[in-house]
């Protein structure tokens, strides 16, 4: 009995010390019974977890109930809202504020009106001049009179001077001739070259002006093709020079056997690029910038071929459709308001001349830049494909002639704009130095084959100046690129009227 009496207070005083905060006073029996639970359960706090956690939950569930409550009450005041309001802040869709972008429809409904108002005006040709086009009088042309065979036979002449040229870089290569001596035998190869054929079609009356232009675009190509031609073969040289001459004939060599257009596409090394082969193929390569080995694709896809000659072959077709059916009559009918001095008249027969000329010129850019010159470098394995931009989306003048001509911006670029910036020239100069090329090889393409001198397309080209200047510094973005369209299709059909009506008074109208 004493040693229960005595167990009960020290099983009490260890109850207390493990209780935390005041215990509630109970009997002594019941206080005994749950000393000896806790004894059995020492330090196993799982009973009390388990009310704190039910009460947790209890929490959490009234806080849901509470937020589902809200959320129904929020909804009702939203639908009650809407009810009463319907409008928010917001910009119009044809603001720029408003960030909208997607103009499909408009774009659709502006080329249904492009054809509508083509098709009257197609409709109206044909009522009133009947069917035009004729595909025979073209070929009969080509085969059957006399002028164009002069035209070819001047075409065959050209092989000359790139014989000249290739025979010239070899002596230079080899150390038989001087470095001045061999620019000299350049210059001179290259001044003939762009004299000769003008002397020929100004002086043989069976050239018209088809054939010269075909000439003289020939030549053109191939004086800016050999003057890349010598500067890269004299860059090669100073490279040589400056290496001690660690490249020689002799380890080049080997590399000519495989030179550009073979199967196998090997490395090629100065001077082993001086062959006809080479030349040759860098000729017929759709670019005017040579260089000794070219980007090639690895192989000819026939399925592009097929589908850039079949582009080709319907393209031209419609373009001689439209210039017979379209052009011609309405240049002809625009003789006499030149004539007669009616400048309302003259504006009336530029802007209708202005729609099939825009349209024939933006078929030829399709024909040329992309069908042909595709068509040719598929055929050669060449790989660089990148013959025009975006210049469609050109805001001022200068980014449409560095766009739309990309193998002539290069070459440009290239051989004449950063030579006259290495001499310290300054850039406003350098640029107006590339216009005044670019307007002196339009005025000879042009007056030459006409055999009449006018400078209607010189200053065409020396006008680029000024506009450009303009549009840089007053029209920004849409402004600017609507001004470059407006250029596009309102300053050509000028000077086409004003070289049509030249010519025609200066060979079918009789001289007093």
């Amino acid at each position: 009995m004493g040693d229960r009496s005595d167990r009960v207070p020290m099983m009490t005083r260890r109850t207390r010390r493990s209780t935390i905060g005041p215990t509630p006073a109970v009997p002594h029996s019941q206080h005994a019974n749950s000393g000896c639970k806790q004894q059995g359960t020492v330090g196993d706090k799982q009973p009390g977890y388990t009310r704190h956690s039910n009460g947790k939950v209890k929490e959490e569930e009234k806080q849901e109930a509470d937020e589902t409550v809200t959320s129904t009450t929020r909804n009702e005041k939203n639908r009650i809202t809407e009810r009463l309001s319907c409008h928010v802040l917001q910009e119009s869709l044809l603001s720029s504020a408003s960030g909208y972008r997607n103009y499909r429809g408009i774009l659709n409904w502006c080329v249904v009106m492009l054809v509508l108002s083509n098709a009257r005006l197609f409709l109206e040709n044909l009522i009133k001049y009947g069917i035009l086009v004729d595909p025979i009088q073209v070929v009969s042309l080509f085969l059957k009179d006399p002028y164009s065979w002069p035209a070819l036979c001047l075409v065959i002449v050209s092989n000359t001077f790139i014989m000249a040229a290739l025979y010239t870089e070899r002596r230079l290569s080899l150390g038989t001739i001087s470095e001045s001596t061999g620019t000299f035998l350049h210059f001179v190869n290259l001044t003939t070259l762009l004299c000769f054929p003008s002397a020929t079609v100004l002086t043989l009356t069976s050239m018209t002006p088809v054939g010269g232009v075909f000439a003289l675009g020939v030549y053109t190509i191939l004086f800016l093709k050999l003057y890349s031609y010598k500067d890269v073969n004299m860059w090669c040289r100073e490279m040589r020079h400056s290496r001690a001459r660690t490249l020689t004939r002799s380890h080049s060599c080997p590399s000519v056997a495989r030179s550009n257009g073979s199967a196998v596409h090997s490395h090629v090394t100065y001077p082993g690029n001086l062959t006809h082969r080479d030349i040759y193929y860098f000729m017929v390569a759709p670019t005017l910038c040579y260089e000794l080995n070219f980007p090639r694709s690895p192989r000819i896809r026939k399925s592009f071929l097929l589908r850039r000659l079949f582009e080709m072959l319907f393209l031209m077709q419609l373009l001689i459709g439209l210039v017979q059916q379209w052009m011609v009559p309405t240049i002809q009918n625009s003789m006499k308001p030149f004539q007669d001095m009616d400048f309302s008249r003259m504006m009336e027969r530029m802007l209708k001349l202005a729609v099939p000329n825009h349209l024939i010129w933006l078929i030829f850019f399709y024909w040329f830049f992309h069908s042909s010159m595709n068509f040719v470098a598929e055929l050669l394995q060449f790989g660089d494909r990148e013959f025009y931009r975006d210049w469609w989306n050109s805001e001022t003048v200068t980014y449409f002639w560095s766009n739309w001509n990309i193998p002539v911006h290069k070459w440009c670029l290239r051989h004449f704009y950063q030579p006259i910036m290495r001499r310290g020239v300054s850039k406003w100069v350098a640029r107006t130095a590339v216009f005044l090329l670019s307007a002196f090889f339009h005025e000879y393409l042009v007056s030459v084959p006409l055999k009449m001198f006018r400078l209607w397309a010189f200053m065409g080209m020396m006008a680029q100046i000024p506009l450009a200047w303009f549009v840089s510094r007053f029209l920004r973005g849409n402004y600017g690129n609507a001004a470059v369209w407006i250029s596009l299709i309102i300053g050509q059909p000028v000077a086409v009227l004003m070289y049509f009506h030249d010519y025609y008074v200066l060979h079918y109208v009789p001289q007093s």
